[in-house]
């Protein structure tokens, strides 16, 4: 129901953008079964991974799509952000929606080199409320890190990334933000498909460990025929196996 930024007016230009830059993952939030299976369609090098999920037609879901002539799937799974996180379509600490988190536990088949992705979007109204939404994916994904496998983290925290959301990722999970160790400026990445608003922010990340390098981060800022692909910026980010960890 967005008008001429409705999803068929911007499905084509989206793919062509993820395409162009041949990712081994995709991260999407806030979209529907049917919209993320038709994109799932429009990627044909990558695979949506939905087989742990069953899916609840009023809710919008986080989503991963994989490269599966690159990468396994050894397992896959979401984390509801409520006190009941296995419990599907559970909210709690007076979020607005039931928010979530899906994650995957990856190898590459060249190397055999292990590791977790995982993807969120974290309630839109109060820091509070995405404090403790974050506690939780915390504590559940330490627990599927058997064996402290490298992480990256990514999604839309609707957080700035000076409040208090990312310090407890950086506190508790170690984690790096490209866009810092790149002394990349910041800029917003939310723009209501404007391309720009006053007194935004970067709250969409791609976070990694040291067990990563980040080579490249940017946001995709194209149009086509003055349509944004999202009323977010794709962010971009290039990470490498940090050679101190190989």
């Amino acid at each position: 129901a967005d008008g001429e930024h409705s999803w068929d007016n911007r499905r084509d230009h989206l793919s062509r953008i993820l395409l162009r830059y041949s990712p081994h993952i995709v991260g999407t939030q806030e979209g529907r079964e049917p919209q993320l299976r038709d994109l799932d369609s429009l990627l044909p090098q990558l695979t949506l991974i939905d087989s742990h999920r069953d899916w609840l037609s009023e809710r919008m879901y986080p989503t991963l799509y994989i490269d599966l002539s690159k990468l396994d799937v050894i397992n896959s799974g979401d984390i509801w952000l409520s006190e009941t996180p296995k419990v599907a379509g559970s909210k709690s600490f007076q979020s607005s929606f039931p928010r979530l988190s899906t994650w995957a536990h990856l190898k590459f088949i060249e190397d055999n080199f292990e590791f977790i992705v995982t993807n969120t979007h974290l309630d839109h109204e109060s820091e509070t409320t995405r404090c403790e939404q974050i506690k939780v994916l915390i504590n559940e994904i330490r627990k599927e890190r058997a064996d402290v496998l490298p992480i990256v983290f990514m999604g839309d925290f609707n957080s700035s990334p000076i409040d208090r959301v990312r310090k407890h990722l950086v506190d508790e999970l170690s984690l790096i933000d490209p866009w810092i160790s790149l002394k990349k400026k910041e800029q917003t990445s939310y723009h209501f498909f404007k391309g720009d608003i006053d007194n935004g922010s970067r709250i969409d990340w791609i976070l990694h460990d040291s067990n990563f390098k980040a080579l490249e981060a940017e946001f995709n800022e194209e149009t086509s025929n003055d349509l944004y692909p999202s009323d977010h910026f794709p962010l971009y980010t290039k990470l490498s196996l940090n050679s101190a960890q190989s």
